[in-house]
């Protein structure tokens, strides 16, 4: 081990991962993946599928989570910076409904691990955002789920945004402190509120 730096977080189920960045005059080189490290970490994880978006600022994707398939998530920024965040659906848990957030960006390398149970999302903060994730389930079509990002049962602190609680998600009235509009897609912007437990 050596190659990362794994710490806890506030919520059972994630971790912050930090890999060692080796640098020279020609540029960088490190290991995103180990899975060796990972297990001695205590983390085990078993991935299917790598995905990548591009978005560009402003832009708020999720709450998201598959209902009869759950995913985990190994999530980290290539380019630019976004403020990722976890909700934790596991009803069993004493976190139910509490939400842990970490800024990802290209400076700091960071990875976000999130277990199975949880509804995920981002926002861009940057003018554009390269993300890249592991999942340790397949995206199965029609097993979509998700929970509206300004749930005020749930109380993101998202940074830089601005604007009241409307009552619905809708992304009308919102926007980042430097007057960008918030972006959200049509199916976020139609989600329901955490249910209590």
């Amino acid at each position: 081990m050596g190659q990362i730096k794994v710490q806890t977080c506030p919520i059972e189920g994630l971790y912050i991962i930090e890999p060692t960045v080796h640098r020279d005059g020609r540029g960088y080189f490190m290991e995103t993946y180990n899975q060796r490290d990972m297990e001695e970490a205590g983390i085990r994880m078993s991935f299917v599928q790598d995905n990548q978006s591009m978005s560009v600022k402003g832009v708020l994707r999720g709450l998201h989570f598959q209902i009869r398939h759950p995913q985990a998530k190994l999530v980290r920024v290539i380019k630019g910076s976004v403020f990722d965040v976890a909700v934790d659906l596991r009803k069993e848990s004493e976190t139910y409904g509490k939400w842990y957030g970490c800024l990802l960006s290209e400076q700091n390398n960071r990875q976000f691990y999130i277990s199975e149970g949880f509804a995920h999302g981002f926002l861009v903060l940057s003018d554009e955002a390269e993300f890249c994730y592991k999942c340790s389930d397949f995206y199965h079509p029609g097993d979509e789920g998700g929970i509206a990002w300004n749930d005020p049962g749930i109380g993101i602190e998202w940074p830089e945004i601005m604007g009241q609680y409307p009552g619905s998600p809708r992304a009308e009235g919102y926007h980042l402190t430097d007057g960008t509009p918030l972006i959200l897609s049509e199916k976020d912007q139609k989600w329901g509120r955490l249910p209590e437990k």
